[in-house]
């Protein structure tokens, strides 16, 4: 029953993403009592190669963004990641078969960037990638930095997009999803779709599916 209930959901969660493509995602309240305690997601922590097809349902999808760089103190506007000077500079791209998105932590919901299924170019020259359901690229905006030269800029934003993966990671792991991070994308391709501008960089990639059986 249970089985039944949870492709009763994603079903429909699927089709209501495929009937919406050009507005945005309300997102669920993260549940928070959910899934491994941190050193058993350490332990079960791995890169996969292998995608279930099957999409995440909407409490899922909501949780991972929330747990990649939620805001987890309202009152003060800080995330789930640290990132240098608290300048938040990273920036979650989620994309999907319907479309591509933006991960707005402060409303908790997805802004509609694109029409179409554009995760070839984030799979770039590894096809099976592409299978994934949901990808999350991780964009650095390093404007939002207020001190330092351009290459300081961009290690900075290279530390703080692995502290987002790395909350993937582990959130995969607490909950028996798979991913990997990655670093390979069509860049020039990705920033158009995107719509980013020149102080976005185009950092990392973690695709998400459920654990292929």
């Amino acid at each position: 029953m249970k089985k039944i209930m949870v492709y009763i959901c994603t079903s429909f969660f699927a089709s209501t993403v495929l009937a919406q493509s050009v507005k945005n995602i309300i997102l669920i309240p993260p549940s928070t009592d959910r899934g491994y305690p941190v050193m058993k997601a350490l332990h079960l922590r791995s890169s996969v190669t292998e995608w279930d097809t099957t999409m995440l349902s909407l409490q899922d999808l909501s949780d991972l963004l929330w747990t990649a760089n939620g805001i987890n103190r309202p009152d003060i506007g800080k995330r789930t990641a640290p990132s240098a000077m608290n300048a938040q500079d990273i920036d979650i791209y989620v994309v999907m078969k319907a479309g591509v998105y933006a991960y707005n932590a402060q409303r908790h919901l997805l802004e509609w960037i694109a029409d179409g299924d554009h995760r070839a170019l984030v799979a770039d020259r590894q096809d099976q990638v592409a299978k994934a359901p949901v990808i999350c690229v991780l964009v650095s905006d390093i404007s939002r930095f207020k001190s330092g030269d351009e290459s300081m800029k961009m290690t900075w934003a290279a530390i703080d997009a692995g502290i987002v993966s790395q909350n993937i990671a582990l959130f995969c792991a607490s909950l028996g999803f798979a991913t990997r991070p990655r670093a390979t994308m069509d860049q020039q391709k990705l920033k158009e779709v995107l719509k980013l501008k020149d102080t976005q960089h185009l950092i990392l990639n973690n695709p998400v599916s459920y654990t292929l059986k």
